[in-house]
C-alpha cells in the first residue's frame, strides 16, 4: 500500500492531499529514509511524522486491503516512543 493512502487509511493523517502534500515536503520518513507519497510500505516499517517541534514514529502492524473503520484504524500501527 502507498504511504500516502496509508497514513489516510490509518487515520495518521486525516486526508490523503495533506498526507501527499507532507510528504512531498519532506516531512515524513520510512526506516530512516525520506519518503515519497508512492513509497510501498510493508508490515515492520518504521514511519516518522515530522510535526512542529516533534517526532512521531509509528511501527507498521497490518497492511490492509482497503479501508478499513475508525475502531480499526489504530490497529494498523504501533505508536514507538
Amino acid at each position: 500500500m502507498r504511504l500516502d493512502k496509508f497514513l489516510k487509511v490509518s487515520r495518521l493523517i486525516k486526508r490523503r492531499t495533506v498526507a501527499n502534500s507532507v510528504s512531498e515536503m519532506g516531512r515524513v520518513s520510512v526506516n530512516g529514509n525520506s519518503a515519497k507519497p508512492a513509497k510501498q510500505l510493508k508490515v515492520g516499517d518504521i514511519i516518522e511524522i515530522e510535526y512542529t517541534n516533534k517526532i512521531n514514529k509509528y511501527k507498521v502492524l497490518v497492511i490492509p486491503e482497503g479501508n478499513v473503520s475508525i475502531q480499526e484504524a489504530s490497529t494498523l500501527y504501533e505508536e514507538i516512543n
